[in-house]
């Protein structure tokens, strides 16, 4: 049976319930039980795992396996809520209240209770008993569109932005706050973190921009929007692609001096009309040499240059090797818990636990013992 290590992170001490689910809501759990925080998953007993589910995102937390169905079992999940600090549910708003879980009576139990909830939608509002996906909440705010391309589809990474960013994030920054408050308060609450919601704020920024004239919605005349000759990703002579970040007048310069761009004025950065001829020339530059190539004269400069790598690539960056940005648990590659501490540092990895893996130990720390389950 795997244990968690003991908890040495910022969060050691609280207890949080996690009910099972995909995307958003482990991925909440795990950036809490990084931190130290003692997570517990309620898994449904006799049920397949769901894409999405379960995985490294279990990395530190215990796992029961219980039928809410059940009265006993219900019972545990409650003497659970009454122990914990925080809750993490994901499931379509009124399936928990369905289950006797909602927040009345849990909270009429446990007055200390953080009741966290995460949805694509939200809790209300017209769309909130809408099935829905990543893309689809990213849509709604309008920063799909950002992403479009001349002639083709808006297109943005599979669950980043709004599962894991809008969705995940916004729930333990939540948590997070909710949980401090309660210290002094010695009262919990609700938590409605939807995607659509932290999406929308996520683009607090463009708004800003937009509002000051500075973000235009033309992709044309904006340079976030793939019209730049300095603000892309341009395919280089190995078919792999290179990343040009070079906003600021200063680090443009540089671009154009590593590449040779010795006739382009810099000053006209932002002279619109010079971007498309300019572009055409950047893209035939990088096109005579391989992008590892180009890495060599460019990368670590002030020109503002990384490579694109793949999912396989980026652990062997020497950047990443440096930082220990990846870390191998058990044969297995992953991403390392972030951020840094330099004194409460995140507990180390360890690999997840089968479902169910605790059911028994939990079981007899909250005082039901299950004659049916192998001791």
């Amino acid at each position: 049976m795997t244990h968690p290590s003991p908890s040495t992170g910022p969060l050691a001490g609280l207890r949080i319930v996690e009910f099972a689910g995909i995307g958003p809501g482990p991925f909440c759990g795990m950036l809490l039980a990084d931190m130290g925080a003692e997570v517990i998953v309620i898994e449904r007993a006799g049920t397949a795992l769901s894409v999405g589910a379960g995985g490294m995102l279990n990395r530190g937390k215990r796992s029961i396996a219980l039928n809410l169905k059940l009265p006993a079992d219900l019972e545990a999940a409650q003497r659970l809520l009454d122990r914990a600090d925080g809750l993490i549910e994901g499931y379509r708003p009124g399936v928990m209240e369905r289950l006797g879980l909602g927040p009345e009576p849990t909270l009429a139990r446990n007055p200390r209770l953080v009741y966290g909830r995460v949805t694509g939608w939200g809790q209300s509002g017209p769309l909130a008993q809408a099935a829905g996906h990543d893309i689809n909440y990213v849509a709604l705010t309008g920063v799909l569109s950002l992403s479009a391309r001349a002639g083709a589809a808006p297109t943005i990474p599979a669950t980043m932005i709004g599962d894991m960013a809008g969705g995940a994030l916004f729930l333990a920054f939540g948590l997070v706050c909710a949980l401090h408050e309660a210290r002094s308060s010695g009262r919990g609450q609700v938590i409605d973190a939807a995607m659509v919601d932290g999406v929308n704020t996520m683009a607090t920024l463009i708004h800003s921009l937009r509002a000051q004239n500075f973000w235009r919605d033309a992709p044309e005349q904006n340079f976030f929007l793939h019209s730049s000759p300095f603000y892309d990703s341009f395919e280089c002579a190995d078919g792999k692609h290179l990343s040009l970040g070079a906003i600021e007048p200063q680090f443009y310069a540089e671009l154009l001096r590593r590449l040779g761009f010795d006739d382009v004025d810099a000053s006209r950065q932002y002279q619109v009309r010079d971007w498309p001829e300019l572009r055409a020339r950047v893209a035939e530059r990088l096109l005579t040499r391989t992008r590892d190539a180009w890495c060599g004269v460019l990368e670590g400069t002030d020109a503002c240059v990384a490579p694109v790598l793949s999912l396989a690539e980026a652990p062997e960056h020497p950047h990443n090797r440096a930082r220990g940005n990846f870390v191998e648990v058990d044969g297995v590659l992953q991403p390392a818990p972030s951020p840094r501490f330099s004194r409460t540092p995140a507990r180390a990895p360890q690999s997840p636990p089968e479902p169910g893996a605790h059911t028994q130990d939990i079981l007899q720390e909250l005082g039901l013992l299950r004659s049916d389950l192998p001791s």
